[in-house]
């Protein structure tokens, strides 16, 4: 009886887990990966691409705004959020599709459940099967972090969420202030929606060069963004759809969303890193 099931184990489907598998397959290896959501990961399913099409779509206004200077009459416009969305879980359907195929003809299994650690050798399915791997490769990627459990942070989306909303929001805040809040306070603006940003810091984009920061910053606020430093949403009181978050300066937004997108931690709760001697 063979001592291991597989060589390699790889929990994670996204690019990295994805990459890995699909290379020690093709060089011969006995290879399994497990992904508990969809294929793709962070990059594919709920960040780079769906972001980027996002991205693209807001900037569709200023393209039908340009237009007329160089002779185009373009009847009034109008938008649809829906139909956007739907658009794009096509294409990301469409590319999690790719990532699966391609992972299947390099010979890996894809096993559509969680795993765990059971020791550093053997992993527990979400079937309750368990996998003895000579190798294991955590690729789990990352997730939001809200930081500190503030009353009302049950009503805080992230960019996880972001992409699923049913509706435009009219009025948004996000808290945070780097690429990628900054990138969803444009997304949102481009889109006609009233957004404010707020950040701890005492200006935007911490650890970027300094006329980086400046630069950013007024051509934002010239795009109607409201940019708040030096303060943190303490508390966020729902009201029926709508949202007020209380700031330390002590006043206080009303919103029809609140969004924190302050940093991301490792994907590693509860994976059982301690059965496998992992250190964090």
């Amino acid at each position: 009886m063979a001592e291991f099931d597989v060589d390699l184990f790889v929990i994670g489907g996204g690019s990295g887990g994805v990459r890995a598998a699909r290379i020690a397959a093709g060089h011969g290896a006995r290879v399994m990966i497990a992904e508990e959501y969809r294929m793709g990961g962070t990059c594919v399913i709920r960040g780079c691409v769906p972001k980027k099409l996002l991205v693209y779509a807001s900037h569709i206004h200023h393209e039908i705004e340009d237009a007329a200077g160089f002779g185009w009459t373009i009847p009034p416009a109008t938008f649809d959020w829906p139909t956007l969305i739907a658009n794009k879980d096509k294409e990301i359907a469409r590319l999690e599709a790719a990532y699966t195929a391609n992972v299947e003809k390099s010979g890996a299994r894809i096993v559509k459940t969680r795993a765990v650690f059971e020791d550093a050798h053997s992993l527990r399915l979400g079937t309750g099967e368990i996998i003895k791997s000579k190798y294991v490769l955590i690729a789990t990627g990352g997730a939001p972090n809200h930081g500190a459990a503030i009353p009302g942070i049950e009503h805080v989306i992230s960019s996880n969420e972001v992409f699923h909303l049913k509706s435009l929001p009219k009025r948004i805040l996000i808290q945070g202030g780097g690429y990628i809040a900054l990138e969803f306070a444009c997304i949102f603006a481009g889109f006609g929606c009233d957004v404010t940003l707020v950040y701890r810091g005492e200006n935007i984009l911490r650890g970027f060069d300094e006329d980086v920061r400046i630069h950013v910053r007024s051509e934002i606020e010239k795009e109607g963004i409201t940019v708040l430093t030096g303060c943190t949403v303490s508390k966020v009181d729902k009201h029926g759809n709508e949202f007020t978050s209380h700031l330390s300066n002590g006043s206080s937004i009303a919103s029809d969303q609140v969004m924190f997108a302050i940093g991301r931690h490792p994907n590693v709760a509860n994976l059982g890193l301690e059965k496998a001697d992992v250190a964090i």
